[in-house]
């Protein structure tokens, strides 16, 4: 096993003072410091070339949420990706909580991050340089404020093309968000509040961060050509084989989801989120859908179970 070194005060008296960490606290180097002083080279290659992969899991009452799941696609990536890690799973693991816990969140959003470093010569060829793990826990934000999940969000579809799943494994979580952040801007042109992208047939994809789903006749559609497999996306698959809901993954056009009975977005960072406009379309009556309100009801119900969840320890 690795020896993780200390940097904090508090991880060698044990006392854990939150005034002094209100922003965080991250992994990077083999020690563990304030978000302040988190930084990288900027010849890392994860910065001069988003050549890194990361994954995001959230803490809520103390517990992460599916952990596991978010461990196995960061750790699929980084094999796909060829690169190597200092650390094993259990040790991983180890940090994650461990930042959690020295913040003092109970409720969190971690981040573990893999880059593909530097080369010490310099050299261009990317199996020269020495790949860097860095983690952090940071207080929980949300996609939506407490207002919006209340109404519903306003998204626009942009005509921007996600980058096409034979250029980028959409299942390798990456930092490739130029065409999302287009995406983003085209929407805020259109007076919306975030954006949907489309795939390269013109079909619907994925949003900044987030996947759709849409519900039409009491059954679930959700994008499956070229988006990120999200843990939350796949969450809304299970809660729904507990309830006994249809739900597919299968092409969206943007007819079919202005046309939907509901219309919902999932993310970490805010779990599922509904949607109640499109472009200048309202979805239905324009107010939250009942398949929606139970699955958001239900989703935060699982943060207590022991079967989808995992404690931090707090010193």
């Amino acid at each position: 096993m690795t020896q993780l070194l200390p940097r904090l005060p508090f991880v060698v008296n044990h006392h854990v003072d939150r005034r002094h960490y209100p922003h965080g606290v991250a992994f990077m180097d083999g020690q563990y410091l304030p978000m302040s002083e988190a930084k990288i080279s900027v010849l890392d290659w994860g910065f001069l070339h988003s050549d890194a992969t990361y994954d995001t899991v959230h803490v809520w009452n103390g517990r992460f949420f599916r952990l596991n799941l978010h461990l196995d696609r960061f750790l699929g990536g980084i094999e796909r990706l060829r690169m190597n890690l200092p650390y094993d799973r259990e040790e991983i693991t180890s940090i994650l909580k461990s930042c959690v816990a020295l913040s003092g969140h109970k409720s969190a959003y971690v981040e573990m991050i893999c880059t593909r470093g530097s080369s010490p010569t310099f050299s261009r060829d990317p199996r020269q340089a020495e790949n860097r793990f860095m983690a952090f826990a940071v207080p929980f934000g949300s996609v939506a404020n407490n207002e919006q999940l209340e109404r519903g969000l306003h998204v626009a579809i942009s005509e921007t093309v996600r980058i096409p799943p034979k250029s980028i494994d959409p299942s390798i979580k990456n930092y490739h968000w130029l065409d999302l952040v287009k995406g983003l801007f085209d929407a805020y042109d259109m007076g919306a509040e975030t954006a949907l992208i489309l795939d390269t047939d013109g079909h619907i994809a994925e949003g900044p961060g987030f996947n759709v789903f849409i519900v039409r006749d009491g059954s679930l559609t959700t994008p499956a050509f070229g988006v990120l497999p999200g843990i939350t996306r796949r969450t809304v698959f299970d809660l729904c084989a507990e309830i006994g809901l249809s739900v597919a993954a299968t092409d969206v056009s943007r007819a079919e989801i202005k046309q939907a009975d509901e219309v919902f977005v999932t993310s970490t960072a805010g779990g599922i989120m509904p949607v109640t406009r499109i472009d200048e379309a309202k979805i239905a009556n324009g107010k939250v859908g009942p398949i929606t309100s139970r699955l958001m009801n239900f989703y935060w119900q699982k943060h207590d179970d022991p079967a989808w969840s995992t404690a931090v320890t707090y010193p």
